[in-house]
């Protein structure tokens, strides 16, 4: 069975909704960030014997929060032991505004992984793009490279759309299937 980590931060839990359905779909377990950009002894080892992890940030000021930041700078242990080579990395941020700078999250994510050499997950679902389409359409914010979630500043995490809900769901699977397929090989 493949064994998968969603680590994220969450200042004001709408990446943790996202983090909790994410990991859902991707039958991953949960390890948060604290306030002070820390995780527990345990969740470092957790990390370690994943076959999959997946990162998660808000996008503050243009990209992730010092607490990611922290938290990815401690990995450094792990990149000098190479203990995360060659597994499965996926990624997601949430901001409030339509665009927001997430794209320069995403690569900052993406970036940390590949420091681990790591094999990135894209979003692998076509925007919703049409004259029509709106904010309970898959993919909705049109990401590639990850997930891409708006969420409004002036609600709590219940607010976001629906449509966000279902592409982290299927984000959260694509990773799964990926790490799978690659774990048999």
């Amino acid at each position: 069975m493949i064994k998968t980590a969603v680590v994220y931060f969450s200042g004001y839990g709408h990446t943790r909704r996202i983090a909790e359905v994410v990991a859902g779909a991707a039958q991953a377990q949960l390890i948060a960030i604290d306030e002070e950009g820390g995780i527990t002894k345990d969740a470092w080892s957790t990390l370690d014997a994943a076959d999959a992890i997946i990162f998660g940030a808000p996008t503050y000021m243009g990209s992730a929060p010092w607490q990611f930041k922290r938290f990815a700078d401690a990995s450094s242990k792990a990149w000098f032991n190479r203990s995360w080579q060659d597994k499965v990395f996926g990624g997601f941020t949430v901001s409030a505004s339509m665009n927001g700078d997430k794209q320069i999250t995403l690569l900052g994510l993406q970036t940390l992984a590949s420091q681990h050499g790591g094999i990135w997950v894209s979003l692998g679902l076509a925007p919703s793009n049409t004259l029509n389409a709106s904010s309970q359409d898959v993919n909705y914010m049109g990401g590639s490279m990850g997930l891409l979630v708006q969420a409004p500043s002036d609600a709590d995490a219940q607010a976001i759309a629906d449509g966000s809900i279902e592409t982290a769901r299927l984000y959260g699977e694509r990773v799964h299937q990926i790490a799978t397929r690659l774990h048999r090989a």
